[in-house]
């Protein structure tokens, strides 16, 4: 199995629907490191798993510098960008969302946690 890893780093801001009173029901923004894992039993046709450059195509070219609840069809929490952000990228299996220091998201599909976050 291959793998590979491609970490970004993505200003932007968002506004949480909340069930309960929340300062982050107020728009905010963070500088969030997006980690993308990607993996393949064989390499393609031009010796990768995926290029890291459609990795960014993909994730940093749509978020980068925007207001997230603008752009994704759901209420962007860290947990929900994970796992949209896996949902990006065919060979993507595991996404980290870091929205400050201590708070940090994992989205695994499989189920595969060994070692999430």
């Amino acid at each position: 199995m291959y793998y590979v890893k491609k970490k970004l780093e993505i200003a932007g801001s968002h506004r949480l629907e909340l069930s309960y009173p929340s300062q982050c029901s107020n728009i905010h923004g963070h500088n969030w490191i997006v980690t993308v894992y990607c993996k393949a039993a064989e390499l393609n046709a031009d010796g990768m798993v995926c290029d890291f450059k459609h990795i960014k195509d993909k994730i940093h070219s749509i978020l980068d510098h925007r207001h997230f609840n603008d752009v994704l069809p759901f209420n962007p929490t860290a947990e929900n960008i994970a796992r949209w952000v896996t949902e990006q990228i065919p060979e993507c299996y595991k996404a980290t969302v870091q929205e400050s220091e201590g708070n940090i998201a994992a989205y695994v599909e499989d189920g595969d946690d060994d070692g999430v976050i």
